[in-house]
């Protein structure tokens, strides 16, 4: 998938042509969700299709996850997000004609993804096989406003002479989603589970239909409805039919060049695992009433101001590469619509997006989603976490099960319940505790949201820390040791005492402490007493920090940098990710980094380094990691621009901003990565911007890259709105409301004052020669378009 397919442009993506070879990415990267619905970017005339796809947050089917041996504490079933109903099919025929793009001719083709609206946009110019002409005009929105709503405008007009147009708008379930041979062998995509949504109930009135279905195991009931508007001239007639997998309003006329078929369809989905079929079905057609009351104009117009406000705090303003202007917009829109209305619903991998990784939902949420919104849409960022808090007695009960005290949560989950076959991830992977109470800190320091820390937040850190209390131990030197763990990096498995792991759990017990402290009665009900918390706090004082005096570096986990090297030089770019292509066994006892492992400790836990560490651990792991994971590039940039390396920084920029629109990995087609999209934002405003938000404070250390004359953010902090404006003269710091807000620049801490700019100069950026990668494995270099 060629990146020059979009022109570049600052607010929209825009597509001119169509190539059917790469449908299926260009249907991820023009999805649109809002966190609780996601509609793939299929066409609107059903085919051709790359994966159709329709999701609703939480609905998943089960099956049983087989293991050629048995073991006690394996997951016994997996789960897998489930496609429902589909409402964005409205086929169009042209004098009994198909529209579609395979045949006749097609004149013109364009779609726009239109960051500032949220809709996407289509215009079409086809000639049927028989001469005919026809031109159609398409507007998709899913509203940011009314969770359970989507909406479709089309216009239709032939060109040349009058047609009989026929639109049949459709409402499909269980439509079949093909898997080709080497994406089943590939374990980051979905898998086929056929036909999983039992009809129940069907009905149609006027121009409303109404679908109810039932997964067959999770036994979850989703109700799916659709209504119309039509308009046109003369006689325009509509058919309202359905069956138990159909619903479809047939709508006919007979227009002349210059007249238009106007067609609006509305979309409402609701779901429950507990509610009755009455109640579910109710619930939809309540949506949907809202929806046609408020009208087209009126949804437009609500999405257009709430993404106003967004852009307000979110936007980043990139002056010098427009490229990753539009890419960084692209990426935080992404991000954006995978938590927006999730509403206490897991944040996914691939968001709703597409079909990757079953819809499962990782520790990559807390790690680098949240941070994002919790500087841009907080709330979403609050309900993500207590999501996870609805989750605590399965995560509790899965603690017991491997014999702890505590929370265990999930390697990969929808429901919260362990859905990892991968027994060192979904056993030993305890990190994913450590994030979840990060970002619980960091949303509380950044907000000051006190009712969430002591309604949702202590809990969350209280069960995180008591299971690091009884996963590690004090050896006979007194250090604590958590043993045996795998770290983020997955080509690492079952090692004593990584790095990243101990230093996160260190800041879970200390963060688990201090709120003990700060809500002692809420404290109380849940067990903890400030005995409890000493033993935290004496646990995290004598944490094993593992260093290598010989090398003068840190290992990613004890005894990691007496391994064997990874002969990389053996190695092909088809070879690429290893993890198809050699044995685990073979990676495990080597050095080789499928991901930011230590580097991310250094970018997380930076407090625990000093500048020539984390010089010196930076360029050491330079050479070992082979960038497999699309979490690794945004923590390489921002670690490369925090030690010196800019430029570098830059190159790794491009790639986690670009994953999907240069389909880097060669797998959007089955969803955007949520996770280096939201890196993107963080490159810019944590790496090049510098900021680091530990301790309640702000702190800035910013720098540029050559080509970036001027990056621009702001910070939302504690009713406060601060304005960054670095150019390579210069920083200046601009409070645009609250009360006045101490920060740091470069280590000179300030005041500012709402309406009065602080300019502060850059410091030179070091030069030092650039570390070298694993053979073929360097990052693109940066080469600017526009």
């Amino acid at each position: 998938m060629s990146r020059d397919r979009f022109a570049v442009e600052p607010w929209c993506l825009r597509e001119t042509g169509l190539d059917l070879a790469h449908l299926a990415q260009s249907e991820s990267v023009f999805a649109l969700a809002n966190g609780h619905i996601g509609l793939r970017g299929n066409l609107e005339e059903g085919e051709p299709h790359g994966i159709p796809g329709t999701y609703l947050n939480g609905v998943f089917e089960t099956r049983p996850l087989p293991y050629p041996e048995t073991a006690y504490g394996y997951p016994e079933a997996g789960q897998h997000l489930v496609s429902v109903p589909d409402g964005k099919i409205i086929r169009v025929l042209l004098d009994d004609e198909p529209l579609d793009v395979r045949y006749g001719r097609v004149v013109r083709h364009e779609r726009r993804l239109d960051f500032r609206t949220g809709q996407l946009l289509r215009e079409v110019e086809w000639v049927s096989p028989s001469g005919q002409g026809l031109r159609i005009r398409t507007s998709r929105l899913v509203s940011f406003v009314q969770r359970s709503v989507a909406a479709i405008l089309m216009e239709v007009e032939p060109i040349g002479e009058p047609a009989r147009v026929v639109l049949q708008s459709e409402l499909v379930a269980n439509e079949p989603v093909p898997v080709t041979e080497a994406e089943a062998d590939d374990p980051r995509n979905a898998a086929g589970l056929g036909e999983v949504l039992a009809p129940e109930f069907q009905a149609a009135h006027g121009e409303r239909v109404v679908l109810v279905h039932r997964t067959h195991a999770t036994k979850l009931r989703i109700g799916a409805a659709m209504d119309h508007e039509v308009s046109g001239p003369g006689e325009v007639r509509t058919h309202t039919e359905t069956e138990e997998d159909l619903g479809r309003v047939t709508v006919t006329a007979t227009i002349a060049p210059g007249q238009r078929l106007r067609l609006i369809k509305y979309l409402a989905y609701g779901w429950s695992g507990q509610r009755s079929l009455p109640a579910v079905r109710d619930q939809t057609e309540a949506a949907l009433a809202a929806a046609r009351d408020a009208g087209w104009d009126w949804l437009a117009s609500a999405q257009r101001e709430y993404l106003d406000d967004f852009w307000g705090r979110a936007d980043v303003q990139i002056e010098g590469d427009a490229e990753l202007q539009q890419a960084v917009r692209f990426a935080v829109f992404h991000t954006l619509q995978a938590g927006a209305r999730a509403e206490r619903r897991p944040l996914g991998a691939k968001g709703l997006t597409g079909p990757g990784y079953d819809g499962h939902a990782f520790w990559d949420a807390e790690a680098f989603v949240l941070p994002v919104l919790t500087y841009t849409a907080p709330s979403a960022a609050a309900d993500a976490l207590r999501w996870r808090c609805t989750t605590l007695d399965l995560a509790r009960n899965r603690a017991s099960v491997l014999g702890l005290r505590g929370a265990a949560f999930p390697w990969r989950t929808i429901d919260g319940r362990e859905s990892s076959g991968y027994w060192p991830a979904g056993t030993a992977a305890f990190h994913v505790g450590a994030a979840i109470a990060d970002a619980v800190i960091r949303y509380v320091e950044v907000t000051g949201d006190e009712a969430f820390e002591r309604d949702t937040g202590l809990e969350l850190l209280v069960e995180t820390a008591r299971l690091w209390r009884s996963l590690g131990h004090h050896d006979a030197q007194g250090r604590f040791r958590i043993d045996g763990v795998t770290g983020p990096d997955e080509y690492s498995a079952i090692a004593d005492n990584n790095v990243y792991t101990n230093l996160m759990a260190q800041r879970n017990l200390r963060g688990a402490a201090e709120a003990v402290e700060r809500h002692p009665e809420r404290a109380r009900e849940l067990g903890a007493d400030f005995e409890e918390a000493a033993g935290w706090r004496d646990a995290a004082r004598a944490m094993l920090i593992p260093y290598d005096a010989a090398l003068g570096v840190h290992p990613q986990s004890e005894g990691f940098t007496e391994h064997e090297v990874y002969d990389f030089a053996s190695l092909t770019e088809d070879d690429y990710p290893l993890l198809l292509s050699v044995p685990y066994f073979d990676l495990y006892r080597k050095q080789v980094v499928k991901q930011a492992d230590l580097v991310l400790a250094l970018y997380r836990c930076g407090d625990a380094f000093t500048p020539q560490e984390k010089l010196r651990d930076f360029e050491y792991y330079e050479a070992l990691t082979v960038r497999d994971s699309s979490l690794s590039a945004c923590v390489q940039a921002i670690v490369a621009a925090e030690v010196g390396h800019v430029e570098l920084a830059y190159d790794y920029f491009g790639e986690a901003a670009l994953i999907d629109l240069a389909d880097l990995h060669h797998n959007t087609r089955n969803g955007v990565h949520i996770a280096s999209l939201a890196g993107a934002w963080l490159v810019a405003v944590a790496g090049f911007g510098g900021l680091r938000d530990d301790g309640g404070r702000l702190v800035f250390a910013p720098r540029l890259p050559q080509r970036i004359q001027r990056l621009a953010f702001r910070v939302a902090f504690r009713a406060r709105m601060l304005a960054v404006d670095i150019r390579h003269t210069g920083a200046r710091y601009t409070l645009l409301e609250g009360e006045p807000l101490e920060i740091v620049h470069h280590g000179d801490p300030f005041r500012v004052i709402a309406g009065i700019p602080q300019s502060r100069p850059l410091p030179r950026v070091p030069d030092r020669p650039v570390p070298r990668q694993p053979a073929g494995r360097a990052p693109v270099r940066r080469t600017p378009a526009g």
